[in-house]
């Protein structure tokens, strides 16, 4: 198999004519995949099997290795794959199951709050689909709300400063909104949501509720659009949204409860943080109130 990655190489070189920086990382990269699907004991490329792939990421990221490092070892595995399917010496090319939310949620990045507003932008709130993504948009930023949980929203969860969240387990919590994101909200009720029927908030053009995977690929779209070249997915406004407020000093317990991240032993030492501290925090320090 390390004939196999010479060859590669050499490839790269020729034709691809990348830079010798960039050789070098996707080659050390590349050999530390093969050192570990080696210890696997698999000795031929056709056995490399996509979990094989996702398990090698997951071991980087578990060796603590930044976001940045993370996606380019992704890369130099798509562009290795791409170049075995073209040499016929594997049968399908695994990586290209690698744009899935899964192998996107191992490299999470922070947007700046420049990127934020122009990722904000990008979808027409002039258009059904484009008022529904921005509402969406902002509601994960503004609010810090897991993908699913901005599934299972429906129209009755959004109030005047708060929605009401249905999060791991079943556990109830209100979190306070931005008033940007109520605006796009209501645009979006108003003029293209429907006769209101289904009870969920965000729809499909059919009329059903958006799932995970719809939205998971509008975000990367317009982040696409925008010129948003970091590894962007729904978890990515989420962290964004913890980050920003961090960063302006709100505390982090409070952070913890709008994010809903404790355990039960952990939620107990926040009960005395009142809703109303709740709103006040977020109005003062998040970037978008």
């Amino acid at each position: 198999m390390r004939e196999t990655f010479e060859d590669f190489f050499f490839y790269l070189a020729s034709e691809r004519g990348l830079s010798k920086n960039t050789a070098i990382a996707y080659r050390r990269d590349l050999f530390c995949f093969l050192s570990v699907i080696e210890k696997r004991g698999i000795s031929q490329f056709s056995e490399i099997s996509k979990g094989e792939i996702l398990a090698f990421l997951d071991h980087l990221k578990s060796k603590k290795q930044a976001s940045s490092s993370i996606y380019r070892a992704m890369i130099a595995l798509k562009s290795f794959f791409r170049f075995l399917r073209k040499e016929k010496l594997v049968p399908t090319e695994e990586t290209l199951y690698l744009d899935t939310p899964k192998v996107w949620q191992l490299v999470p990045d922070v947007l700046t709050e420049n990127e934020v507003q122009e990722l904000l932008l990008i979808p027409n709130i002039e258009e059904p689909l484009g008022a529904r993504d921005r509402a969406i948009l902002e509601v994960l930023y503004a609010s810090g709300l897991r993908v699913s949980e901005v599934c299972g929203l429906n129209v009755t969860d959004v109030g005047d400063h708060t929605v009401r969240v249905l999060g791991k387990g079943g556990k109830e919590r209100v979190v306070p909104i931005a008033k940007s994101a109520l605006e796009t909200v209501d645009h979006y009720l108003l003029h293209f949501r429907g006769d209101g029927k289904n009870a969920a908030l965000f729809v499909s053009p059919r009329g059903v509720r958006v799932d995970r995977i719809t939205i998971w690929n509008r975000v990367k779209l317009h982040a696409k659009k925008a010129g948003i070249l970091k590894s962007i997915s729904p978890h990515t406004l989420r962290h964004s949204f913890a980050t920003h407020l961090l960063e302006n000093g709100a505390d982090l317990r409070v952070i913890q409860e709008m994010l809903g991240h404790s355990s039960v032993a952990t939620t107990d030492r926040y009960t005395h943080i009142s809703q109303k501290h709740l709103v006040d925090a977020f109005s003062k320090h998040h970037p978008r109130p």
